[in-house]
């Protein structure tokens, strides 16, 4: 059970992510975190440091929002197949996302790019960490002999990740999910070439 203090804290991180999403680290002032949470400046800075404390832990829920419903989406798969396609249907409506303001693993790369090298560095576990994951899961996919040994898992695994997070970003820009259905039909087609 959360003390007082900690659902306040939770209210406050919960409240900015969007926020953040929306506007990115720079776009976002304490004034409008205090707007949205209706608190004091006093209350915000008993819960944080300063603005960078509370961007830090904000990005840092925001990711693992994002990472927890995508490991829940693609560990429902029964095979190496149903995972992938898991994974990949999970970014088929990309004008629709879980966080009003885009997909926050692209928008907090763009972000903290140059930046804020520790974001950078968070952005670049996460990439890794999914990429590794989809390797694993196509390399027991070929060990069960559900796909050809011919499939190379890294290359694939890092086509998918830079093919998703590219497709989101030109569909949110053109406003429209259209061109997605046909990356992940693409995609998905690929990676059946490989089926045995």
């Amino acid at each position: 059970m959360l003390t007082k203090a900690e659902k306040t804290k939770q209210f406050i991180l919960d409240t900015a992510v969007p926020l953040y999403n929306e506007k990115g680290i720079s776009g976002v002032n304490v004034d409008d975190v205090l707007l949205a949470t209706k608190l004091t400046k006093g209350c915000l800075y008993s819960h944080f440091e300063n603005k960078d404390d509370l961007s830090e832990q904000v990005i840092d829920l925001m990711l693992k929002k994002v990472s927890d419903r995508m490991h829940a989406t693609v560990s429902k798969g029964k095979t190496a197949k149903d995972k992938i396609f898991a994974f990949i249907d999970f970014y088929k409506n990309p004008i629709e996302t879980p966080i009003s303001g885009g997909c926050p693993i692209f928008n907090v790369a763009v972000d903290a790019d140059d930046n804020h090298p520790k974001l950078k560095q968070k952005i670049a576990f996460i990439f890794r960490s999914g990429q590794e994951s989809i390797i694993q899961i196509l390399n027991e996919g070929i060990k069960s002999g559900e796909f050809s040994d011919q499939l190379d898992s890294v290359v694939y695994a890092f086509k998918i990740v830079a093919a998703v997070e590219g497709g989101i970003v030109m569909c949110r820009t053109m406003g429209t999910s259209k061109p997605m259905i046909g990356l992940i039909k693409s995609l998905k087609s690929e990676l059946m070439q490989y089926a045995l």
